[in-house]
Formats: structure tokens, sequence, C-alpha cells
């Protein structure tokens, strides 16, 4: 009986040496010293622009401007703008090409290396050539980037955009293209990085990309 008690003690105070040991670690744990928080980088203060969380890869495409391909690369360096539209279009295209403009003058200022810039996209290809979308949409602003492709390159980049188009066909055999009028915000790495909706503010939308070129160029 003798040993069997002398075993119990012994296992009390193995039990009650772990419990201590246990509750002295768990006070050493959380009363540490706090580490130093990581600095985060601010994004600025925009008014139009709404950022995502986190930026959003784009697959590769290949489109068509007037002075050969485009590729991702090609925008990589700068934040983009882009605009979906097409030349045909009878209001809301000139309309915004006609704001943009106003936001491309302010950002004029900036270092050419790290400027904004718009990418106006048609998504009407049948009828929009580069060298034809180029004209119309320089007539507007001498700085706009234009570009198309032939499908289904182009359904692949609108909707890697998360945008849509479709064509609405008119009397007489004629048609027109409904599509997204949201600019979508393209970060330096050619990532999808936010959006702007409209109606669009030229001011606010010249001010934050200028915000954003300035922080992360």
């Amino acid at each position: 009986m003798r040993g069997f008690l002398d075993r119990n003690t012994g296992w009390v105070l193995v039990a009650a040496v772990a419990a201590g040991f246990g509750l002295w670690a768990g006070r050493a744990w959380f009363e540490r010293p706090a580490a130093a928080p990581v600095a985060a980088v601010a994004a600025p203060a925009l008014q139009a622009v709404r950022l995502f969380p986190e930026p959003r890869s784009l697959p590769d495409f290949a489109l068509q401007g007037d002075a050969g391909p485009l590729a991702a690369k090609d925008l990589h360096g700068r934040w983009t703008l882009v605009f979906l539209g097409f030349t045909h279009c009878p209001d809301v295209c000139p309309t915004t090409l006609s704001q943009l403009a106003q936001a491309q003058d302010a950002w004029r200022a900036l270092p050419e290396a790290t400027r904004p810039q718009l990418l106006f996209v048609s998504v009407d290809p049948a009828r929009d050539t580069p060298g034809a979308l180029a004209k119309y949409a320089r007539h507007f602003h001498a700085d706009t980037r234009v570009a198309t492709a032939a499908e289904p390159e182009l359904h692949a980049f609108v909707q890697a955009l998360g945008m849509v188009y479709m064509k609405v066909p008119q009397p007489g055999g004629d048609y027109m293209m409904d599509h997204s009028a949201t600019l979508v915000v393209l970060d330096p790495q050619g990532r999808q990085a936010g959006l702007v909706r409209p109606p669009f503010d030229p001011e606010a939308i010249a001010a934050d990309l200028a915000k954003l070129a300035k922080a992360a160029p």
C-alpha cells in the first residue's frame, strides 16, 4: 500500500510541476514585450478611384494598336486607365473621352516616364481599324493610346477586366455596341488595381492618378 501511495504522490508532484511550468510559460508568452509593428504602406486618400484590397493579375493579352501589337508589358511602368468604346458611339464615348482629356491635360506636368496614361480599347473591331481608332481618339487628346483585337482575343481581354460588351442590331441592318462604361485602373505592374465608376469627375480622376503615380511610380 505504501508503495502505491508513494507512486501516486510522485505522479501528483510531477503533474503539479508540469502545471506550474505551463502557467509560467503561458504568462511569459502573453506578457512578453510586444514586437514592433510592421510599417504598412498606406494608400493615398482618393476621391474617384476605388482600389481593390489586392491588385489582380491579368492573363497575357495581345491587342493591336496603331503602332503595332500591344502586350501587357507595353503598359508597365505607368498607371493606366482603360476605357472601352467604339468610334460609332453617339454619346457615352465622346463625352467620356472629352472628360478624360481634361485629366490628361492635368497630367502633362508630371514626368513622362511615370505619367498616367489612357488606353481606349474598341469593342467594334469590324469597323474600327487601329488607324481609324487612333484618329478618332486623338481628336480628343493626342496622348491617348488605342487598341483593339479580333475575336476571341478581344473577348478574353475584356472578360479578364470583368467588363462586358455586346452587339445590338439596329433597323436597316446597322448595329450599335453596348459596353461597360466603368474605367479600369491598371497599376505600373500591369495588374488590375481598381475602378472608376461613372459619373466621372475629371478633376478628381486627375488628382487621384497623380497621387498614385507619385506614391508608387
